[in-house]
């Protein structure tokens, strides 16, 4: 234990400089990554050629997955903005619902339009909707609009191809077709449970109107020339059967058959992202009426946003590779290990650790993923439960959303909430998904 105590110190001390260059400092994550992996590879007394080379196993083998990944979902997700593909969703599924299922409408839309489409995006796209309702029945904002963040926060946090799980299947080695099939399980009750049930309380607490700054939209939705309801979903839903196909197709045949063999190469998340993301440039592009010209600059701006996510990624990758090759991950997994908590407890109360002290889902994600790994290497973890590991983290770095985190300040300018108003609706609501969906994956641990 005495060789381990100034590994586990390093570890600690990079992990308080982080969350202080983060919050204090505002330096971005990702140089505050590489920055306390470097301090950490120096700490525990690596030799410096091999923290460069930490530095290039951790940026390089995580990237290769996840900036393809998230790279291919930010086109998809543009062109589905771009072409009304969102609006046509959430007004066919508003008409199909009915004003009385509205709230399971609006839940339902942002679980769907998330998938594709960042959170806040999605938010911004559909809020007007949720403006007109509110003139329509003279509701409380609240009513609509909660289970409509509850669908998105869902997506966001549970099911690839979003940023989050892709990141955090990665770094612990999880299999993305088990992380989608328990993030729709999870998600789904998570979902109705914070949406629909929780918004239809909070309303009557909250009488949320539209705020006096923000310009009112048309009542009605102008469905004219948007792309069909159907092509819409199609082509959201192809990556997801064919990742989960892939999964289940080798659970069930025999490794040797060539419909296993052909699953796992559409399967692939490369793959099935590629088909969809062209698909999206040909039916939702081309086809009606843009350039090739048009397509191909809607397509670089996607990828924007998407840059500053694959690089926070890659650091953490960084920061994972650097605990494991300087020791501190061994001597932690094994700390870990004799700890009388299950991993996918645990994985939950340290994601949700850094989510409170600094805010970021994405930074508590990762930071969590790394420190994970090293106890999945000990205990030898493979298969589903490091799926369920995954939805631990993701519902972990959701709950507890508060003024550290943008998300709270986008709901509350966008609602005219005040603070202690945002806290008893937003908070709440992300708390109330990020505990069903670990008690959830506690509840499929027991079987898998």
């Amino acid at each position: 234990m005495d060789n381990a105590t100034p590994l586990l110190l390093s570890a600690l001390g990079g992990i308080i400089l982080l969350l202080y260059l983060v919050m204090r400092l505002r330096l971005h994550a990702f140089v505050a990554l590489l920055t306390v992996s470097l301090i950490v590879g120096l700490t525990t007394g690596m030799n410096l050629e091999a923290i460069l080379q930490s530095v290039q196993d951790g940026m390089g083998g995580t990237l290769g997955f996840v900036a393809t990944v998230v790279g291919l979902g930010a086109m998809f997700g543009k062109m589905l903005e771009v072409s009304g593909g969102v609006d046509r969703l959430a007004s066919t599924l508003l008409d199909r619902f009915g004003e009385d299922r509205s709230q399971c409408a609006m839940g339902l839309t942002g679980f769907l339009v998330a998938i594709p489409v960042f959170l806040d995006v999605a938010f911004i796209i559909l809020v007007p909707l949720i403006y007109a309702l509110t003139r329509r029945t003279g509701r409380s904002l609240l009513y609509y609009g909660i289970p409509l963040l509850a669908g998105l926060a869902v997506t966001h946090s549970f099911i690839p191809p979003t940023p989050g799980p892709i990141a955090v299947a990665e770094l612990i080695g999880a299999d993305l077709g088990y992380v989608i099939l328990f993030g729709a399980m999870a998600g789904l009750p998570a979902m109705i449970i914070a949406g629909p049930i929780f918004g239809r309380y909070i309303a009557k607490h909250i009488d949320a109107g539209i705020p006096d700054y923000m310009e009112l939209p048309k009542d009605e939705i102008d469905n004219t020339g948007l792309p069909s309801f159907k092509l819409i979903l199609s082509i959201i839903l192809l990556p997801l059967m064919l990742i989960v196909l892939n999964t289940v197709s080798g659970a069930v045949l025999s490794d040797d058959s060539p419909i296993v063999a052909a699953l796992a190469f559409v399967g692939h998340p490369f793959v099935a992202l590629t088909l969809a993301t062209l698909l999206s440039f040909v039916f939702l592009g081309t086809r009606r009426g843009m350039s090739r010209e048009n397509v191909m600059e809607v397509a670089t701006k996607a990828l924007e946003p998407a840059g500053i996510i694959i690089l926070v990624t890659g650091a953490g990758g960084v920061f994972k590779q650097m605990l494991i090759d300087s020791g501190v991950g061994e001597v932690m997994g094994q700390i870990m290990a004799d700890s009388a908590l299950p991993p996918i407890l645990l994985a939950f109360l340290i994601s949700t650790a850094v989510r409170v002290v600094q805010g970021s889902a994405t930074v508590a994600m990762i930071t969590a993923a790394g420190l994970m790994a090293p106890l999945i290497s000990t205990l030898g973890l493979e298969g589903p439960v490091l799926g369920l590991i995954v939805i631990a983290i993701a519902s972990g770095a959701t709950v507890l959303s508060h003024v550290n985190d943008s998300g709270f300040w986008l709901v509350n300018r966008y609602f005219g909430l005040t603070e202690a108003q945002t806290l008893k609706s937003w908070t709440v609501m992300e708390t109330l998904i990020g505990l069903v969906g670990l008690v959830v994956a506690l509840i499929i641990g027991l079987f898998v």
